[in-house]
């Protein structure tokens, strides 16, 4: 299993417009990504501008694929709520309760 991690910004009070963005526009092109398994969006306790997106995939190369064909997308729909360029980081994910999957293996 694969992750991308998308650190956000967004302009002083948007985390919510931001999160319900993601809801209403963004998840419905990442359920139709081949390889993707969840979205789990975070929003800091502490600076509320400031969200984690966490994306989990079937494999690196599938992930690769939405990061380069619908990736661009994704960040024009976003792009009015945000302070600055999204950072992408991607890791692998070497355990999970929830998805009951361990390292290497997809839920």
């Amino acid at each position: 299993m694969f992750t991308r991690v998308v650190e956000i910004h967004t302009k002083t009070g948007k985390a919510r417009d931001f999160n319900a963005t993601v809801n209403e526009k963004v998840l419905p092109i990442l359920k139709k990504q081949p390889g993707f398994v969840d979205e789990i969006t975070l929003v800091s306790t502490h600076e509320p501008d400031r969200v984690l997106a966490l994306s989990f995939w079937e494999s690196e190369e599938k992930a690769e694929r939405y990061n380069r064909e619908q990736f661009p997308k994704v960040r024009e729909i976003v792009q009015e709520l945000l302070e600055t360029a999204p950072k992408v980081q991607t890791f692998t994910v070497d355990t999970s309760t929830t998805h009951k999957i361990t390292k290497g293996k997809a839920a």
